[in-house]
């Protein structure tokens, strides 16, 4: 038998007026997976994140946390929550410490309840050294980790986290996302709640949900959904989406990029083309990769132009994404 979804989301539907911000979102998610929700601006991942923490109600579905409702048993649900928005608001006048008792206090907790918890989850964090630094002094890589901290303090079972690392540098990314990894791999060691049987500390994977726009940060996911006009129209883990492309993305290495680019934008069975870096990505029609394989090199040498490598790659996360965000004005 399967272990139970600890996020669960059924038909979940919130409109605004003629906007379908989610329209029949369908999840679950299991402890010790990380779902990464993935798709353009205004696509509905963020309605979606809300209508899951309890800061929107639903029109019509239902979701429940830990097989609480949300609706029906607001207080069970919210209590295995950790949530971490865009923007988190921290007290800048107020320590690292402070605002951690801060959100432990309007969590209910009891100073001996989340004074020992907090200091482990400062040292996982790392930011045991820098507590009693005012929090309007930290990095913006710190401050998402005591955002993380704030929302672990009580011992959630859900982390919902609303592209937590956006506008901070990508070694603080890496750095937050081996956190992440930890949280759901390595149940964290923390002093148990009075309410807490002494079997839960086997119990504390995390399941994560993270909204995120990089498609580097999706590939470490579990699983990915891709969604489009408030709708998850495809997901699967970052192996099987990315199959969708297979055998349909050639490398395109040479000079001058410029000439390169036009004539393959020229060519019949080329359907996008998209510059990574000193290189161009092409994506083809189904069975039309050989076709526009041998026509190119001729094309390229009549426009004075030169090729070093031309080949068919493996598509990345980003080559999908593209392909699916095309697929919405069609």
């Amino acid at each position: 038998m399967s272990d139970p979804d600890i996020i669960q989301a059924i038909n979940l539907r919130r409109y605004y007026g003629e906007t379908r911000a989610v329209d029949g979102v369908n999840l679950g998610i299991k402890a010790g997976e990380i779902y990464g929700l993935v798709g353009s601006d205004g696509a509905g991942k963020t309605t979606t994140m809300r209508l899951l923490a309890g800061a929107l109600k639903a029109d019509s579905g239902n979701c429940s946390i830990c097989g609480f409702d949300i609706d029906t048993k607001t207080d069970e649900a919210h209590s295995q929550i950790g949530y971490l928005s865009q923007r988190f608001s921290l007290y800048e006048e107020l320590t690292v410490l402070e605002n951690i008792r801060f959100f432990a206090e309007v969590r209910g907790m009891k100073s001996n309840e989340w004074l020992p918890r907090c200091k482990e989850i400062l040292e996982f964090v790392g930011l045991a050294n820098y507590k009693d630094r005012r929090a309007g002094q930290l990095s913006g890589g710190m401050k998402q980790k005591l955002g993380l901290a704030s929302a672990l303090v009580h011992g959630p079972k859900v982390l919902l986290l609303d592209e937590p690392t956006t506008g901070v540098d990508p070694v603080t990314r890496q750095d937050f996302w081996q956190l992440l990894i930890r949280i759901t791999s390595v149940p964290l060691n923390l002093p148990l709640l009075p309410e807490e049987g002494p079997d839960k500390q086997a119990n504390r994977n995390v399941a994560v949900l993270i909204t995120t726009p990089y498609m580097d940060e999706a590939g470490r996911c579990n699983r990915i959904g891709f969604m489009r006009d408030g709708q998850i129209i495809i997901e699967g883990t970052p192996s099987q989406l990315r199959t969708r492309l297979a055998g349909r993305v050639i490398e395109l290495r040479g000079e001058p990029l410029k000439i390169l680019r036009q004539i393959a934008q020229k060519d019949p069975d080329v359907e996008d083309v998209r510059a990574f870096g000193d290189r161009l990505h092409l994506r083809v029609g189904e069975n039309t990769v050989d076709q526009v394989i041998n026509r190119l090199p001729e094309k390229i040498r009549r426009d004075a132009g030169k090729i070093d490598d031309l080949r068919i790659i493996q598509p990345s996360l980003e080559d999908v994404f593209i392909e699916l965000s095309e697929r919405e004005y069609e």
